[in-house]
């Protein structure tokens, strides 16, 4: 009695994992085209034999500031300055003094400030000219960032004991639902 016993455990098992395959399950999210009671649609189990990732590049642009520096040269305008003209008025008159006797020291006096004063100014004036700086420049450039992606899943399965395939967005693991319709060929 046991010999029988266990080829009949056996044979339950088997036919009722090939029924559990091909169960029946209600449509939860039925297309708008798709009758709702179509008895031509069911649903089952298929078993996942390989799961291939399909990778794509994504390309991206990304605006980035490029600066450098740059020699220039400049000119600076020319400026008289009064402690110039001053200093050139203290000095002349002191030369002035120098020179002459009585009230000729006194013109004396008076023309070397006159002639200090134009000559401190005109000495004063002349630091204007021209200078090296350095100035930065930036521009806006675009650089194009790759990165490589998964795009989708490529999947092969068995269902029914017929081997398919397809291209999926989402990895299904071990077993994928699938929609069986059947219909008459034309």
């Amino acid at each position: 009695m046991t010999k029988l016993l266990f080829p009949a455990l056996v044979l339950a098992l088997m036919a009722t994992s090939v029924f559990a395959q091909d169960a029946r399950y209600p449509n939860q999210n039925p297309s708008p085209n798709q009758n709702q009671n179509d008895d031509n649609t069911h649903y089952g189990w298929a078993d996942v034999l390989r799961v291939d990732p399909v990778y794509g590049v994504a390309r991206t642009e990304v605006p980035r500031q490029e600066c450098y520096d740059q020699q220039v040269v400049r000119s600076a305008p020319p400026q008289g300055s009064a402690a110039g003209t001053i200093l050139g008025a203290v000095v002349g008159g002191v030369l002035g003094s120098t020179i002459g006797h009585g009230d000729g020291r006194t013109a004396a006096t008076v023309a070397g400030a006159v002639a200090g004063g134009a000559v401190g100014n005109s000495v004063s004036a002349s630091g204007g000219g021209e200078y090296q700086t350095t100035e930065t420049h930036c521009r806006q450039v675009a650089a194009v960032s790759e990165q490589r992606r998964i795009m989708g899943y490529d999947v092969e399965y068995r269902y029914r004991g017929e081997v398919y395939l397809s291209r999926l967005s989402y990895d299904p693991g071990e077993r994928l639902r699938i929609r069986v319709s059947v219909s008459p060929a034309d």
